[in-house]
């Protein structure tokens, strides 16, 4: 019976022994299995940060693609290719109305640019008018100012028709260190073009370049 007893302790004893055993070989292994989950969900952090920078491309591309860039640069070139050009000296006739009366040595008259070509144009500003010796000839003295009193308009001009601007000259006697000569007429440049009309007019002129005999206003619907 004792004998017994001590092989059923050793029995007990050693199954005690081997439950421990397999107990102490579970333990260690759960904390293995934690680093390794922790280390992959750290490293997978770091490529959803580096992906967010990226991100903010798309709203920078939005404002170049929706800038109303195309739609203003393309509504001038509309509007200047729809409306007519510039009264060029080639389509114009020249002549003057000295209906405008006389003071002081001045004579006032209405400088006329008639439209004599096919299609309508604009004349815009102010004429470049002076006195010349003939109708191939230099200028004489000084070229007119300009009387800004009255502001420039755009003068649509249909062919055949006339835009008006007060032209006045004043007597070259009036002026006695006036070195005087005779011109034939005017020359006139209409407003931004480099050609010329000349008008035949017979007067007298001033050589002298700082004595100004001409004032010329802005073009107005005549």
């Amino acid at each position: 019976m004792r004998s017994q007893r001590i092989s059923h302790g050793l029995v007990i004893t050693t199954a005690a022994a081997a439950a421990a055993l397999m107990l102490s070989g579970c333990g260690p292994s759960q904390p293995q299995t934690q680093a390794t989950t922790v280390p992959d969900t750290r490293s997978a952090s770091p490529d959803a940060t580096s992906a967010s920078p990226a991100a903010p491309a798309t709203p920078a591309e939005t404002p170049s693609a929706a800038a109303p860039a195309t739609p203003k640069s393309g509504a001038p070139a509309t509007a200047n290719t729809g409306g007519p050009g510039l009264c060029k000296a080639a389509g114009l006739s020249a002549a003057t109305d000295a209906s405008g009366g006389g003071a002081a040595g001045s004579v006032y008259m209405k400088l006329n640019l008639t439209n004599t070509g096919s299609e309508a144009c604009v004349l815009r500003g102010f004429a470049g008018v002076s006195l010349a010796a003939d109708a191939a000839g230099a200028p004489i003295g000084a070229p007119a100012i300009r009387d800004e009193a009255t502001a420039p308009a755009d003068v649509l001009l249909a062919p055949g028709q006339t835009g008006s601007a007060v032209l006045r000259y004043t007597q070259a006697g009036n002026y006695p260190d006036c070195t005087m000569v005779d011109a034939a007429g005017y020359r006139i440049y209409p407003p931004e073009d480099r050609a010329s009309l000349f008008l035949p007019q017979p007067t007298k002129a001033c050589s002298n370049a700082d004595i100004t005999l001409l004032t010329i206003g802005a073009f107005q619907p005549a």
